[in-house]
C-alpha cells in the first residue's frame, strides 16, 4: 500500500494527542499547574492537527462531512463521529483545569473513554479490511491503542516533570506501555512475515483448477489508481533495517531516557523531551512500514 504522508502524520499526531488526553482525563497531572494547563492545549492541538491532516488524503476535502452519515457500517465514519463527540468532554475538562484549576472527574473519564474508542475506530479502518491480510488481525487495534497510550504517557511525564504531577507513576506507566507496545508490534510483524496468502492469482482468477496461473500481460500499460495506491513495494532488507530503527528510536531510547527516574528517583524535562521526540520519530517509521509492507489482494491481477 502507498504510505501517504498525510495518513501517517494523522495517525501519529492524533495517537499522541488522544494518549495525552487520556492521561489528563485520569487525573495524573496537577490541574493547578501551568504545565497541566498547557498540556490540555497541546492535547487538543495534536488531535485537531491530526484530524485536519487526514483530510489532505481525500480527493474532495470539502465533502469530508458526508462521511459522518455512514456510521452504521463504516469505521471511518465512526471514527469521525467519535472524534467530534470526544471533543465535548475534552473541552469541558480543559476548561476546568485552565480556568478553575481543578480536575473534573466525570468529564475527564468520559474524555479518556472517548479517546480510547476513537483510536480503536481508527485502527479498525485497517483491521476490518480482509483484502489486506497483514492488517486483518486483532493485533492491529491492540498496537494502535498501546502506542497511543505509550506516547501519551511520555508526553504526560514531560508535563509532570515540568510543573506538577505524579512523575513516578507516569514513568512506570510509560515503560510498561512502551515494552508492551513494541513486543506486540514484534508479534504483529512476525505474523505478517509468515503469512501464507489467502488470495492468489489462482483464486483471484478462478483458474487454479487448471494449474499455476502466470501473468501473460498487464491489464494496461500505464499506471492507474490501483497500481499507485496499492502496488507500493519496499525491499525486504530495507524494511528490516527501518523496522530495527523504529524499535530503537521508538522504544529503546525512550526507555533509556526514563530509566534514570526509576533508578535515582529524578527525571528532568530535557530527558522527557528526548523520550517524546525519539518515540514520535520511531512511531512515524513504524507507521510508514505499516502501510508500505501491506499487500492488497487486488495486486494479484498485476502480477504482484
Amino acid at each position: 500500500m502507498h504510505p501517504a504522508l498525510s495518513i501517517i502524520a494523522f495517525t501519529t499526531a492524533s495517537g499522541l494527542g488522544y494518549g495525552l488526553a487520556a492521561v489528563l482525563g485520569l487525573g495524573l497531572l496537577d490541574p493547578a499547574s501551568m504545565a497541566t494547563k498547557i498540556a490540555h492545549f497541546v492535547a487538543l492541538a495534536l488531535i485537531s492537527a491530526g484530524l485536519l491532516s487526514s483530510t489532505l488524503h481525500l480527493g474532495n476535502p470539502q465533502r469530508a462531512w458526508r462521511a459522518l452519515s455512514q456510521w452504521r457500517s463504516s469505521w471511518l465514519s465512526r471514527e469521525g463521529v467519535m472524534a467530534i463527540l470526544t471533543f465535548i468532554p475534552l473541552c469541558i475538562a480543559a476548561y476546568g483545569a485552565i480556568f478553575q484549576s481543578r480536575y473534573l472527574p466525570i468529564a475527564g473519564l468520559l474524555g479518556t473513554l472517548g479517546a480510547a474508542v476513537t483510536v480503536y475506530c481508527t485502527s479498525m479502518i485497517y483491521a476490518s479490511l480482509r483484502s489486506v491480510q497483514a492488517w486483518h488481525t486483532p493485533l492491529t487495534p491492540a498496537c494502535y491503542l498501546l502506542f497511543a497510550g505509550a506516547g501519551g504517557s511520555l508526553l504526560g511525564l514531560f508535563f509532570a516533570a515540568s510543573g506538577g504531577g505524579n512523575v513516578l507513576v507516569l514513568s512506570v506507566l510509560s515503560v510498561v506501555l512502551l515494552v508492551a507496545a513494541w513486543v506486540l508490534k514484534w508479534l504483529w510483524r512476525q505474523r505478517m512475515l509468515s503469512l501464507v496468502p489467502l488470495s492468489t492469482p489462482e483464486s483471484a482468477t478462478g483458474l487454479g483448477f487448471i494449474g499455476k496461473v502466470k501473468l501473460f500481460e498487464r491489464p494496461h500499460f500505464n499506471d492507474n489508481y490501483l497500481t499507485s495506491e496499492m502496488g507500493f513495494r519496499v525491499a525486504r532488507k530495507h524494511a528490516a533495517k527501518l523496522a530495527r530503527l523504529s524499535v530503537l528510536l521508538g522504544g529503546v531510547v525512550p526507555v533509556a531516557a526514563v530509566a534514570p527516574l526509576l533508578l535515582s528517583g529524578a527525571v528532568t524535562p530535557a530527558l522527557a523531551v528526548i523520550a517524546v521526540v525519539s518515540h514520535a520519530v520511531g512511531v512515524l517509521a513504524e507507521r510508514w512500514l505499516f502501510f508500505a509492507e501491506a499487500r492488497h489482494a487486488v495486486m494479484n491481477y498485476y502480477g504482484q
